[in-house]
């Protein structure tokens, strides 16, 4: 009989419809009887064949189920799971991270939660995706009111979302304490609201630090070269939060080596787009050695300009090289006429200007572009 309730689980879990699930509760309540009164269930062989654990993980979780005698509860929880849209493998995973979820009461607590949270705007999928990302927190009755005041903060429920992705602690932290003071102390540092909606979804974490670490990454975005106020504050605090002073001074040291930069040219890269402090090395140093080899770019422009190392070279960079340069060697373009300019403009703008006026005259220079981004170098591109 447990083999039968488990197969049809099974099948309830890996069909993709809520309509399954008054089907299930009523093959749940006719083998009930049975069940309860049966000595063969045991817990590991339930996590096994019905919520679809590994043997070690069923092992592991297993021990905090040791006041589990029953399947009727546990089958409920799946039901409700199942109605929320999660597959098989999604339950597998939040019962795996997340064991007591078996023991929960569906009517007082999940079904509650459910209610509430659509009450505040959130799809049957967000809510799918909240119990994967929430784990424990789903299951408590206070969920609702914490997510509640986060909202006017985030914006909307996928941003929120988006922040507890990176920071599942956001759920377990009192907002009217450490994460009020965080935001009044950024307010103080002259974000505005918007500002701090972004840094917040962004880096999530900023919000549980403690106000003493947020004061300290306030400090170091401010050594960087963006005092509080200026424009290029909020991306400063968002690119130096979480490194350590340590490793701001060895990536200035990478960048002095890699860009050949000065300690003046340094710190006015950095001061002027200070997302160079965290690409990644590989990137900046094939960006630079194509800006300085082969564009023939000096070290001073680029340290005035450090927004093209946040631009991808095979995608960006280099294509838009190739097409400045055919059409100046054609006559197509001033030659005068600078790459960086180029580089700056949208997408859209850039076809529009620099393909779309030549479609007559090179027929071949749209195609011969879109090739290039996708990393051919096609024969009209190369010069000697």
């Amino acid at each position: 009989m447990l083999r039968l309730r488990s197969s049809i689980l099974t099948h309830i879990l890996s069909s993709p419809t809520t309509s399954h699930v008054p089907s299930l509760h009523r093959l749940i309540s006719s083998a009930a009887p049975a069940i309860s009164s049966s000595p063969r269930f045991t817990v590991e062989d339930y996590l096994v064949d019905t919520c679809g654990l590994t043997p070690a993980q069923a092992l592991k979780a297993s021990r905090k189920l040791l006041d589990l005698k029953s399947p009727s509860r546990p089958d409920a929880v799946l039901a409700f799971l199942a109605g929320l849209g999660l597959s098989t493998a999604d339950v597998a995973a939040v019962v795996a991270k997340d064991p007591r979820l078996l023991c929960a009461d569906v009517e007082k607590t999940l079904s509650s939660n459910v209610a509430g949270l659509t009450g505040l705007g959130f799809s049957r999928s967000e809510i799918a995706r909240l119990v994967l990302l929430g784990r424990e927190r789903f299951r408590s009755r206070s969920v609702v009111s914490q997510l509640q005041g986060y909202l006017p903060l985030f914006g909307s429920s996928e941003n929120l979302l988006r922040a507890i992705l990176f920071n599942t602690n956001i759920l377990t932290y009192n907002l009217e304490t450490t994460v009020k003071h965080n935001l009044v102390f950024l307010q103080e540092c002259g974000l505005g609201p918007c500002d701090i909606t972004k840094l917040c979804v962004t880096v999530p974490r900023m919000l549980t630090a403690s106000t003493e670490r947020v004061q300290a990454m306030v400090a170091r975005a401010e050594g960087v070269g963006a005092p509080l106020g200026s424009p290029m504050f909020k991306h400063a605090l968002r690119a130096v939060a979480f490194l350590s002073d340590e490793k701001i001074a060895a990536r200035v040291e990478f960048l002095k080596k890699t860009c050949r930069w000065s300690d003046a040219e340094v710190g006015i890269a950095v001061s002027k787009s200070p997302a160079v402090l965290t690409s990644s090395e590989d990137k900046v140093q094939r960006s630079s050695e194509f800006l300085i080899s082969e564009v023939g770019l000096v070290p001073a422009y680029t340290a005035h300009r450090p927004t093209m190392f946040s631009y991808s070279l095979e995608g960006r960079l280099r294509p838009r090289y190739y097409v400045v340069k055919f059409l100046k060697a054609n006559g197509f373009l001033d030659r005068y006429r600078s790459y960086y300019s180029a580089v700056m403009v949208t997408e859209k703008v850039f076809v529009e200007k620099y393909i779309c006026p030549h479609k007559e005259a090179a027929p071949h220079l749209a195609e011969d572009y879109a090739d290039a981004c996708r990393g051919q170098v096609p024969m009209r591109f190369r010069f000697e």
